[in-house]
């Protein structure tokens, strides 16, 4: 008999916000339950939380979609940030020079999985 998958995952690759700036919000939302997840990234003024909140949505739909989970008791059980490439611009500088500016990006990637019993 195969064993029930309990667990659903999404990710974003290369989203244009330093990863230093979404671990912030990120590590709002480990741990909690969907509502209380969808409902502080509303409310959290930071730049990286409409990123979050699209892959929270996207791991949602995913256990609802494909896996046939009760979204009711689902919980953010890993939720966790990785660098992506960072793209290396110039910015011109006095008598001819040039400055280095670092465009930094990441990977977001949420898991949704059901509540524990007890």
């Amino acid at each position: 008999m195969a064993e029930q998958i309990t667990e659903a995952k999404a990710t974003a690759k290369t989203v244009r916000i330093a990863a230093r700036k979404v671990r912030l919000v990120v590590d709002l939302i480990r741990g909690k339950s969907i509502g209380e997840a969808i409902s502080i990234l509303k409310f959290t003024p930071r730049g990286a939380s409409p990123a979050i909140e699209k892959v929270l949505m996207s791991a949602i739909a995913n256990a609802e979609h494909n896996y046939d989970l009760d979204v009711e008791n689902l919980v953010v059980s890993e939720a966790y940030v990785n660098e992506g490439p960072t793209m290396k611009r110039f910015r011109p500088r006095a008598k001819g020079s040039a400055a280095p500016i670092l465009k930094r990006t990441s990977h977001i990637t949420i898991v949704v999985s059901e509540k524990k019993e007890g």
